[in-house]
């Protein structure tokens, strides 16, 4: 007969995962995820979604006021026999891992309400990607993207940093979006393959994305979606998934997807 537990938390199994728990908080999460089929199910999923949530968002730490996050990070509280109070880096940590679990937890909501909308299927293996990178986006705002545009030598430079990961041939004119300014371009990772996030600000609505992973599921014409309040449009061929996410109305978003599709296909 299996003993009665509580079931940790996703901030617990993220702090898990990155290996912030005292030995006994460590040896009960175990202890419980080899008992619980759901907990182990969940601590697997946590750990696969690895985007690097840290720094891509420590623009917003850097700019946030001070009062409110400090505010934040006084509001989650300590375990005890755990981490010492005077250890503010290591608060800060978590207080980002307690995030990007958040994030995470909040695609199985997405799922419900999006299974309305067109075009979403479960059975769709791309949607889980897609689900975590609007998580992703949904935090962007005006400010994170702050700044002048790069120049076309800088833009060239961090596509071809895509290049070789993603097998693609990628030019700021390839990713030109009409009326929409590049910002910068990231190599990111969702379950262990290599993810392009190519961030846009659109004067008009503010923080835009063009997002790319390799995929075999086969080539699949445009379609739209709903997450987070941004539209999504979404496409593949034979060797890639793309998504177009941003706050635009869905005939922008699939004008612009249209004008950029064909220009971002080419492999090397």
């Amino acid at each position: 007969m299996s003993t009665k537990h509580t079931i940790p938390s996703d901030e617990e199994l993220t702090a898990f995962i990155d290996g912030e728990l005292t030995t006994e908080e460590r040896a009960r999460i175990e202890a419980i995820v080899k008992e619980d089929e759901s907990v182990a199910e969940r601590l697997d999923f946590l750990a696969r979604a690895s985007l690097p949530f840290e720094p891509a968002f420590a623009p917003l730490l850097t700019e946030a006021p001070r009062e409110k996050l400090e505010a934040m990070l006084a509001a989650i509280p300590a375990h005890d026999g755990a981490r010492s109070a005077s250890a503010p880096a290591a608060t800060r940590r978590r207080f980002l891992g307690a995030l990007a679990a958040s994030l995470v937890a909040g695609i199985a909501i997405d799922r419900a309400v999006i299974g309305i909308g067109r075009g979403f299927s479960a059975k769709d293996e791309n949607s889980e990607w897609r689900a975590v990178v609007a998580d992703y986006i949904s935090l962007y705002t005006a400010e994170t993207l702050a700044g002048p545009v790069p120049g076309r030598q800088d833009q060239a430079a961090q596509l071809a940093s895509l290049d070789e990961k993603l097998r693609l041939s990628l030019s700021p004119e390839a990713v030109s979006l009409t009326g929409v300014d590049f910002k910068r371009a990231l190599l990111l990772q969702y379950d262990g393959k290599p993810l392009a996030q190519i961030a846009y600000l659109d004067p008009e609505t503010g923080p835009m994305a063009l997002c790319i992973v390799k995929s075999d599921a086969g080539p699949k014409a445009p379609d739209l979606e709903n997450r987070k309040g941004m539209n999504v449009v979404y496409w593949s061929n034979a060797t890639h998934a793309f998504m177009l996410i941003g706050h635009a109305t869905a005939g922008r978003m699939t004008a612009i997807a249209d004008g950029v599709r064909g220009k971002v296909a080419v492999e090397f």
